[in-house]
């Protein structure tokens, strides 16, 4: 391949690894053409499976920072770029790897991270975003002992929690502070309220000492 020709190819994995959710690495020899094929078809709108060149994907993965996936990138390789929930196309990698033995999940990246195998198939297991918010929803409402069963859960289902949570976050501050400054409002006028009688208490009292 011409040096220009390699150039652009390089171009290509980086960019699919900067804008990709996750990319999932893989081996597929013994596979066919068909195969591959719905394999890619179930990953989901946006996202990719194609077969690349080792040597070219690890100048691409040392430009964006994933110089550890190297060990990763031998053999016959193919990468799963995915766009959206990773949640969900490592659930249709392992569904798929389940049918097809054949493939081997052998890593990658999600959400920035470098991963190992066993990752990627633990993130397949990661309940829906949607269900961990409505757990931890009926947790809190709930009694201590369920508050006390969601946080014990997998910690991978807690990370998903967490950026869940994150993302709520901005938009429930703002009423969270109006909330709590209507409170301290409340709260001075009461004390003010209550100084006032204690201070007319206080002067009856002296009064009638007088008398």
């Amino acid at each position: 391949m011409p040096t220009q020709a390699k150039a652009v190819v390089i171009d290509e994995i980086t960019q699919r690894f900067q804008s990709s959710s996750a990319a999932v690495l893989t081996e597929y020899r013994g596979l066919t053409v068909a195969q591959l094929t719905q394999l890619r078809r179930s990953l989901g709108e946006g996202s990719s499976y194609a077969v690349v060149k080792n040597t070219l994907t690890k100048r691409a993965a040392e430009q964006v920072g994933f110089a550890d996936l190297a060990p990763l990138l031998n053999g016959p390789t193919a990468i799963a770029f995915i766009e959206g929930d990773p949640v969900n196309a490592a659930k249709a990698i392992r569904d798929f790897a389940r049918a097809n033995p054949l493939l081997v999940v052998k890593g990658g990246v999600v959400e920035g991270r470098t991963v190992g195998a066993a990752e990627v198939t633990a993130l397949a297991d990661v309940e829906p975003r949607e269900v961990l918010l409505a757990k931890l929803a009926g947790a809190m409402k709930g009694n201590l002992s369920k508050a006390a069963g969601l946080f014990q859960a997998p910690l991978s289902q807690v990370a998903r929690l967490a950026a869940a949570l994150q993302e709520k976050k901005p938009a429930e501050d703002a009423p969270a502070a109006a909330d709590q400054a209507a409170d301290a409002t409340a709260a001075d006028t009461t004390d003010t309220a209550a100084q006032a009688t204690d201070d007319t208490a206080v002067a009856a009292d002296a009064a009638a000492s007088t008398d």
